[in-house]
C-alpha cells in the first residue's frame, strides 16, 4: 500500500508545453495574446458599463448580455494570464492543485456560458413569440433567477468534471501538451484506466452542451415560425436582426465546444486540440462584444451617448 500511495502522489506538478514547438516566436506570441486579452477586457468591460449605466439598455436582453460579458472576462482570465507568464518564463510548471483549480474555473465559466446562452434564446423567444406577456414573464425577479440558475449550474457541473479529471493517480510523465490544464490532455497522463472518468465527462458534456443547445433550437424554431408569419419582408428582417448576434455567438461557442468534447478520443491530436481550445477559450470571449456591438443599434447608440457625455464634460 505504501508503494501505491507513493506512486499516486509522485507527480506534484505538471509542465505545460504550450507553444514551445515554435520557440523563436515566443515574444511575438506574447504580444499577440496580450493584445487579445486587453481587447477582451476592454470590449466586455464596455458592454458591462453601458448595460449598467444606460437607461435605454435596462432590459432583460441586456441584463443577460452583461452577465455574458462578466463570464467571458472570467473565462479568458482562467487561462491567458498564466499563458502570458509562461511566455516570459523558462519554467512552464504548474502545481497539481493549481492545475485542478484552473480546470475547475475553466469548466465553471464555460458551462455557465452554455446555460446562459440557452436562457438568452428563451428571452428572444418570449420577446418575439409572446410580446404582450414579455414584461410579466421576463420580470426582474425571473431574470435574476434564470441568471443565477446558469451560474449555479456551471459551478456545480464543474465540480463533477474536475473530480473525475483529477481523481486518478498521476505517476509520470508530467508534460501536458497544451497551454492550460484541459481535461482530455490531463487524463492522458493518468497511470490508471480512465474509461469511467472519460465516460462521466462525456455524459456531463452531453448534458451541458446538447440539452441547452436543444433549448436554443426549440426557441429559434418557434421564433422562425413567428417571423415567417410577418407579412412584410422589412418586418421579417427587423425582427430577425434582434436574434442574429445571439445566433452567431451560439454557433461559434457551441460548435467548437462540441467538436472538442464529443468526438472520439482516438481522433484527438495535441495540435488540433490547441487550435480548437484557442477558438472557444480565447477568441470567442474577444469577439462576443464585437458581435453584439457591431450588429446592435441600441448598443452603438449607448456608446455614442456615453462618448458624447464624456466629450461634453
Amino acid at each position: 500500500m505504501s508503494g501505491a500511495s507513493e506512486n499516486r502522489t509522485a507527480v506534484k506538478e505538471f509542465v505545460l508545453l504550450g507553444f514551445a514547438s515554435i520557440p523563436n516566436s515566443q515574444g511575438l506570441l506574447f504580444a499577440l495574446f496580450l493584445a487579445i486579452y486587453v481587447v477582451t477586457l476592454a470590449g466586455n468591460g464596455i458592454i458591462i458599463t453601458l448595460t449598467s449605466t444606460d437607461p435605454n439598455l435596462d432590459t432583460p436582453m441586456y441584463y443577460f448580455l452583461r452577465n455574458l460579458s462578466v463570464i467571458d472576462i472570467c473565462y479568458i482570465s482562467s487561462t491567458v494570464p498564466q499563458l502570458l507568464a509562461h511566455f516570459l518564463s523558462r519554467t512552464h510548471t504548474i502545481s497539481l492543485l493549481a492545475c485542478a483549480t484552473q480546470n475547475y474555473a475553466f469548466f465553471a465559466f464555460g458551462v455557465t456560458e452554455c446555460f446562459l446562452l440557452a436562457v438568452m434564446s428563451y428571452d428572444r423567444y418570449v420577446a418575439i413569440c409572446n410580446p404582450l406577456h414579455y414584461t410579466l414573464v421576463m420580470s426582474r425577479q425571473a431574470c435574476a433567477k434564470l441568471a443565477a440558475g446558469s451560474w449555479v449550474s456551471g459551478f456545480f457541473h464543474s465540480v463533477v468534471l474536475t473530480v473525475y479529471t483529477f481523481h486518478v493517480p498521476f505517476c509520470g510523465p508530467n508534460c501536458i501538451d497544451h497551454f492550460f490544464c484541459e481535461a482530455p490532455q490531463v487524463l492522458k497522463l493518468a497511470c490508471a484506466d480512465t474509461y469511467v472518468n472519460e465516460l462521466v465527462i462525456f455524459a456531463v458534456a452531453v448534458l451541458v452542451l446538447i440539452i441547452p443547445l436543444s433549448l436554443v433550437f426549440i426557441s429559434y424554431s418557434r421564433i422562425l415560425a413567428t417571423i415567417l408569419q410577418i407579412s412584410t419582408a422589412a418586418g421579417r428582417r427587423k425582427t430577425f436582426s434582434t436574434c442574429a448576434s445571439h445566433l452567431t455567438v451560439v454557433s461559434l461557442f457551441y460548435g467548437a465546444a462540441i467538436f472538442m468534447y464529443m468526438r472520439p478520443r482516438s481522433t484527438h491530436s495535441p495540435q488540433q486540440d490547441k487550435m480548437i481550445s484557442l477558438f472557444y477559450a480565447v477568441i470567442t470571449p474577444m469577439v462576443n462584444p464585437m458581435i453584439y456591438s457591431l450588429r446592435n443599434k441600441e448598443v452603438k447608440g449607448a456608446l455614442i451617448r456615453a462618448w458624447g457625455m464624456k466629450v461634453s464634460s
